[in-house]
């Protein structure tokens, strides 16, 4: 009998099962080896901090980011007193799964089919990957940690059939040697134009060796390779040799409940924490995950299913705020190329600029500073109401 089951090893999952294992319980997770989730692979420094991530782990610093509307205007943003980390997914995942095992946790490389219950408990039904027969594991509670369609969270959790999500895709290529213009291995290009993306953004983000180039959308009969050729184009990358390839769903907002009153809590892309606007994923998974396994620790010492529901007031309790800004702002700005350009327009204000990425390392508001929020906010409404001329270029 295990205390609890870990469907997935992503970020969140490889989390969970680490935080459980080094505070005594017996826990297991289940991967499916070989998948390599499509993500820019951006961390803050916060993330570095509060996760111990090792500098061999991050690929890149990137110490500038550009915001390119879609008229072309070039907005270069400097990271002051900090840097974004760059981490290749195929090689951080697996990073964390390895820590998960060392700390006590075991390592189960199958899919995940389905959970029964008798008598006796709980039972994880799981087809291994090394015999292709299905297996069970008995355990007092489960975590869904496998994606933003989960299939724990369709079959166990209300509402987590009807998560809506945007389909990112990208290619990793070799980043191009020597000096091209419009490349730049410390900066991150956010493209806002709707020829690329109808309702998100592309990007070009460098991996040190290699670098992500693709897009996001949640609009149907879009393209998503011929988006990202252009792309690539765009930015001079079509010579580069393709690595790989990816697509994957990218949930777009919280469930509004994120366990079942029983015996399964949701974490990371599975409870839809991914931040509105940015698509930042990694550090709202392993958040995740950490909620999830305080919450499931709780319950495992006071029998109360009721305590599961802890993972969702923990986090909120902490990003609701960042997300409801950030669901503000994707909601004002990304509907049309008009209202993009006026976006990129205000990320000429040095305050906007100082704002977000305090906000950005810290995850979380900036509070100290009241004076440059009202001058945001007065700024912000006139760039939507139009009493500010943005100039074409």
């Amino acid at each position: 009998m295990h205390d609890v089951i870990v469907v997935g090893g992503g970020p969140s999952g490889a989390t969970a099962a680490e935080d459980l294992a080094r505070s005594g319980h017996k826990v297991a997770f289940i991967d499916r080896a070989g998948k390599i989730k499509p993500c820019g692979g951006a961390i803050p420094p916060r993330l570095v901090r509060d996760f111990l991530i090792p500098d061999s782990q991050i690929v890149a610093r990137i110490n500038t980011a550009r915001m390119i509307s879609p008229t072309g205007r070039r907005v270069d943003i400097p990271i002051e007193n900090g840097y974004v980390g760059m981490v290749d997914r195929e090689h951080f995942d697996e990073f964390l799964r390895g820590r998960a095992e060392e700390a006590g946790a075991t390592r189960i490389t199958g899919t995940y089919t389905g959970i029964t219950r008798d008598g006796t408990g709980t039972h994880v039904a799981y087809r291994c990957k090394a015999t292709g027969e299905t297996k069970t594991l008995a355990t007092r509670l489960v975590i869904g940690a496998d994606g933003a369609r989960s299939n724990v969270g369709r079959h166990e959790v209300p509402g987590g059939d009807r998560i809506p999500y945007v389909i990112a895709y990208h290619e990793i290529i070799e980043a191009p040697s020597g000096t091209l213009p419009g490349y730049d291995p410390g900066r991150c290009d956010v493209i806002y134009d709707g020829a690329i993306s109808p309702d998100f953004y592309g990007w070009v983000f460098p991996h040190g060796a290699q670098a992500s180039v693709g897009m996001g959308t949640q609009v149907p009969g879009v393209d998503l390779k011929e988006a990202t050729a252009a792309l690539r184009a765009a930015s001079g990358l079509s010579a580069c040799r393709t690595i790989r390839r990816e697509g994957a769903p990218i949930p777009l907002h919280p469930l509004d409940k994120w366990d079942n009153g029983r015996d399964v809590v949701l974490a990371g892309d599975a409870a839809g924490v991914v931040a509105p606007s940015s698509g930042e994923g990694i550090y709202y998974a392993m958040v995740g995950g950490r909620v999830a396994a305080t919450a499931a620790a709780a319950c495992l010492s006071s029998g109360r299913a009721s305590d599961l529901q802890l993972a969702r007031k923990l986090f909120m309790r902490e990003h609701k705020s960042v997300f409801k800004v950030l669901g503000a702002m994707q909601r004002a700005y990304y509907r049309s190329d008009e209202r993009r350009e006026r976006f990129v327009s205000l990320c000429h204000d040095v305050d906007v600029q100082r704002l977000t990425f305090e906000a950005y390392m810290n995850k979380a508001l900036v509070k100290a500073r009241p004076m440059a929020h009202l001058k945001i906010g007065i700024k912000n409404l006139a760039h939507l109401t139009g009493l500010v001329a943005v100039t074409r270029i």
